[in-house]
């Protein structure tokens, strides 16, 4: 079954990293001041955070990892198991997870291990993470996502460029007895993989000659086999029908009481698309945080980040219910209730 619970496992710390570079999209010269204008109302988006050529997804969610491990007063010998969930790793191979076990310092004991989904991979990163401690009993864990977007645009892309930034974020998991379960509803629909994809690169179609030519797709447009395509039509019409459904799903199956939760936390696709998710599930909008108007769409972090940001004054020293879903590229969803009791949220790290 795709819902299902994992109990005796406790979500002990969040923290994020993000770029110090900012680009506004007021700056943009491939719109016009207008279509800058309806972007951003549309979007929410008004600034990204974007790395500089030298700097990877693994050095954010690294530096992420380091003061969270600092902030716990964790051991990191004690550390046996690091989940890196990202579009964007490293190289194709090795994993970036083992680069990362080996850059944080980590025991040779611990596993070690890369997820490439993007949009929905937090959730998806939380239920491998947690069912792999709860079934070998490992007492400590980290969860590390992010994705260097930018990294995979063509910047004369209009329907990209100004919606993506970049972030990486660290999770910290421990064995607890006395932990709430962790619910969760995880799906898939791969009929509409071609929706949000880069073409060329993967062993299916291999880089050639042809694939770094930049062809001009319409006005405002342009773009080589190599970088991102997005469907904004159809992830649109994907997100504002699945999302609602799947937490529509987790509620009914486990009988969660949706007023008693405190804080909804979706992936951060656009402003449009997430006040329509809102409205179909009839939420609170106080109780609906977003991040997307310094940070834009930062794919698998855009969960911790706004937790990160806009909750971590409500988060101190208190017990909080929240319900957390993720949507996009796959096309793939997944949504999960977390308990976060007195979990430590580091201050936001800028490199």
């Amino acid at each position: 079954m795709a819902t299902f619970s994992v109990n005796n496992i406790a979500i002990k710390g969040i923290s994020c990293c993000v770029p110090k570079n900012t680009e506004r999209n007021i700056d943009l010269d491939i719109l016009t001041q207008e279509e800058i204008q309806k972007f951003i109302d549309a979007t929410g988006v008004e600034e990204r955070r974007v790395v500089t050529k030298e700097i990877c997804t693994s050095d954010l969610c690294c530096e992420a990892a380091e003061k969270l491990i600092k902030d716990l007063n964790w051991q990191k010998e004690e550390i046996e198991i690091v989940v890196f969930v990202s579009q964007t790793a490293d190289y194709i191979l090795p994993v970036s997870a083992a680069i990362l076990q080996d850059r944080l310092g980590l025991s040779t004991n611990c596993i070690a291990f890369d997820v490439p989904l993007g949009c929905s991979g937090y959730v998806y990163g939380i239920s491998i993470i947690a069912s792999m401690m709860k079934a070998t009993g490992i007492k400590k864990g980290l969860l590390l996502a992010g994705d260097t977007s930018s990294k995979l645009l063509s910047k004369s892309d209009k329907s990209t460029i100004p919606l993506f930034g970049d972030g990486g974020s660290a999770t910290a998991f421990e064995l607890d007895e006395k932990a709430d379960n962790l619910l969760f509803d995880l799906g898939t629909d791969g009929s509409g993989y071609k929706a949000i994809m880069i073409p060329d690169g993967g062993s299916r179609n291999r880089i050639n000659e042809d694939s770094l030519k930049v062809v001009n797709i319409e006005e405002g447009i342009s773009r080589n086999a190599c970088n991102l395509v997005l469907d904004g039509m159809d992830v649109f019409g994907f997100g504002i029908s699945q999302a609602p459904k799947t937490v529509n799903k987790l509620i009914e199956k486990f009988e969660i009481d949706k007023d008693a939760i405190d804080h909804f936390v979706f992936h951060q696709a656009n402003l449009m698309m997430n006040k329509m998710i809102v409205k179909k599930l009839k939420l609170p909008v106080e109780k609906v945080p977003y991040s997307l108007k310094g940070f834009g769409n930062t794919s698998s972090t855009t969960i911790p980040l706004t937790i990160v940001t806009e909750l971590k004054e409500s988060l101190a020293n208190n017990n909080k219910d929240l319900i957390i879903c993720g949507f996009g590229v796959g096309l793939s969803w997944g949504t999960a209730k977390i308990k976060l009791d007195n979990v430590v949220i580091s201050d936001l790290i800028e490199i």
